[in-house]
Parts: C-alpha cells; sequence; structure tokens
C-alpha cells in the first residue's frame, strides 16, 4: 500500500483484536478510511466494512480493498493490468506538473502514468474494477517518487527508487468477508455518520492542521483525472486552498467529533487519536462518556520519516531542529456493555 503520514500499519493487531473483543463478527463502519489499510485488515478478519472517505483517492483506495473482492476480480485484473503494462509513455498534465514543473517523479515514469491514466479512462471499466487499475496506478508511482512520504515537498537530490521504471502489480486483493460484502462510500464525515450503520464503528479522524488532501495532493489528482490549476512549489490543487474541513481546526474538531458521535448507529465505538491532537486525551473521554464506558490504551508510535530528517526551507537548507521522534497513539474503546471493556 501506499506510504502514509498516520498509516495505522504497526497498529492494525492492536486495533483487530479490540474489535473482535467487542464482537467476534458483523458491520464495521471506517469512517475516515485514508489508506483502507484497517478496513483491509478487519475485511479479512471476516468483518463486513462499510468504508467512507471525503478524499476521491480514499475512496478509490477502499473501493479495491474493502468493496472489490478477489473471487470477482483477480483474474479480469491481472488481465487488464497485463494490456496496460504495455502502453508506452506519452507526456501530459502529469509530467508536466508533477516531473517538470516540480520533481516528484522522473519524467520517464510521469510520461507512463499519463498514458495509462488515459487508457484507464478510455475504457468505461466497471466501477470495482476501475479502482483496481487506478490503485494499481497509485501504488506503482509511488514505488517509484522522490518525497519523505508526504506531497508537501521532494527530496532535493532524487530518492534512489526514483530512477526504476514504474511496474503495475495486482494489488493485495481479499476474499468477501464471512459477514457480508463491504462497500466504500465518498461523503463528508459528518454526513456519512447520519447514515452508515453497523455494529463498530471505527474512527481515525484528522487531529491537527494537517490535511491530507494537500499531503496526497497528486493522488487526488490521479484519481480525479481533471487537471486542476496548480499553486505553489508542490504544485498542489487549488481546492487543497479553499477546502476546509472542521476536523483541521482547533475551535471546531470537538464539535464536528461530537456530532459524529452523537449521530452513528453502532454498539461499539473504537477511535484512534494522538497526543498531538487538537483534542486532550481527558477531552476525548469527556466526549466519548456520552455513549458508555471508556477504555483508553496508550501505545509510544513513531512519528514518520520526515521527522527524522529534519526541518528545511524550499532552497533545501536545514533551518530548525526536530524536537521528538515519537507521539503516544490513544485508543479510546467505548461501549455501552462494560463487561466486554474487562478483556481488554
Amino acid at each position: 500500500m501506499i506510504k502514509y503520514l498516520g498509516s495505522k500499519r504497526t497498529l492494525l493487531p492492536l486495533i483487530t483484536s479490540t474489535i473482535q473483543q467487542l464482537t467476534p463478527q458483523g458491520t464495521v463502519v471506517d469512517l475516515f478510511s485514508g489508506t483502507a489499510r484497517v478496513g483491509h485488515a478487519l475485511k479479512q478478519a471476516g468483518y463486513r466494512v462499510r468504508s467512507n472517505d471525503i478524499n476521491a483517492y480514499a475512496a478509490t483506495l477502499a473501493t479495491c480493498y474493502v468493496q472489490a473482492d478477489r473471487a470477482e476480480w483477480a483474474e479480469a485484473a491481472e488481465a487488464l493490468l497485463a494490456e496496460l503494462g504495455t502502453v508506452e509513455g506519452r507526456a501530459g498534465y502529469f509530467t508536466e506538473t508533477f516531473c517538470q514543473q516540480s520533481r516528484f517523479f522522473q519524467p520517464k515514469n510521469g510520461a507512463r502514468v499519463d498514458a495509462i491514466r488515459d487508457e484507464i479512462a478510455a475504457r468505461s471499466l466497471p466501477p470495482e474494477l476501475e479502482a483496481i487499475a487506478l490503485v494499481s496506478l497509485m501504488e506503482a508511482a509511488d514505488r517509484v517518487d522522490s518525497t519523505t512520504g508526504v506531497q508537501m515537498a521532494y527530496l532535493k537530490k532524487w530518492a534512489s527508487r526514483a530512477s526504476n521504471d514504474l511496474s503495475l502489480r495486482l494489488p493485495a486483493l481479499v476474499e468477501q468477508a464471512a459477514s457480508g460484502k463491504g462497500e466504500a462510500s465518498h461523503l463528508d464525515a459528518l454526513e456519512a455518520a447520519k447514515v452508515l450503520t453497523g455494529d463498530v464503528a471505527y474512527l481515525d479522524p484528522p487531529y491537527n492542521q494537517h490535511k491530507y488532501l494537500g499531503n496526497y495532493h497528486i493522488w487526488e489528482t490521479l484519481v480525479r483525472w481533471d487537471a486542476p490549476e496548480a499553486y505553489g512549489v508542490a504544485r498542489k490543487r487549488l481546492d487543497c486552498r479553499q477546502r476546509k474541513s472542521p476536523f483541521n481546526s482547533r475551535p471546531r474538531i470537538r464539535d464536528a467529533l461530537a456530532a459524529v458521535v452523537g449521530d452513528l448507529d453502532v454498539r461499539h465505538l473504537v477511535v484512534s487519536f494522538s497526543n498531538e491532537g487538537y483534542i486532550s486525551r481527558d477531552d476525548m473521554i469527556a466526549l466519548l462518556s456520552s455513549r458508555g464506558e471508556v477504555l483508553v490504551i496508550e501505545r509510544d508510535y513513531k512519528r514518520y520519516v520526515g521527522a527524522k530528517i529534519g526541518i528545511y526551507s524550499p532552497g533545501g537548507d536545514k533551518v530548525g531542529a526536530v524536537s521528538h521522534l515519537s507521539n503516544k497513539e490513544y485508543l479510546f474503546v467505548v461501549t455501552e456493555d462494560p463487561d466486554r471493556l474487562r478483556g481488554l
């Protein structure tokens, strides 16, 4: 899967085992699905997952990893990717914007992205098969990028992987879960909380001012394929400036999360949050207590790789020191049946 700030890869066993303790089967609502890494793991564990994310690239990842089932699509996807892998590069918007106006990718790979993405668009594929192809292309580009893992900037010198040739691979599709077919939606979380129901809701909201749209704007453009007007050194989409979320606002995040928590029709809640977030541990407990007993599990967590490298100016000069290399990740577990918490 793609490199991702805030990925819960190392916390997957804890998240999965916690949800299994709350309910051994059933439906999990993943309201801020991101890379769909958690939804993918829960689907493998047998849960029906209902994923949601406001960003188009994230909804596409969930369509591939949560909604699409291996038995239905693997053979067709393998054949499609083999055909797309023979498409010759043809430079277009992607190459000009992300290889010439900026340096996220080598031009040879940018031209391949342009040509393959155009071919995907021209085929009018079924939505799940299209999502698989787009995720394969996204992940292929991610393997040859030149960043620290976010798309706010690119490395001053080319990453060694950037010289490799872009190559498509079949994403790690899994079979339909025992609890039922998963689904992916593309809604604002405040709206999704009103319509998505299940046994457990897993919430991993943005926790500070950093917007996932800005951090991964290239993937948004790759999926939307809308050739947006771009700005700045990183050539971000204009809607990175225009789209505002209460979850990225210190004054607004608490009320927004309280609205989500109040609207969700589920029996249990599992909430991931960081001690670097806008809501403190105690305030989060107070907010969640309206839904039942609250247990807090704490884990030390390494910050993303950019924090280890340091703080640099746009010209590439080091301008500051990193204050810390790890933080605390909280897993808040909420249930109306407190007996279930005794086993956690």
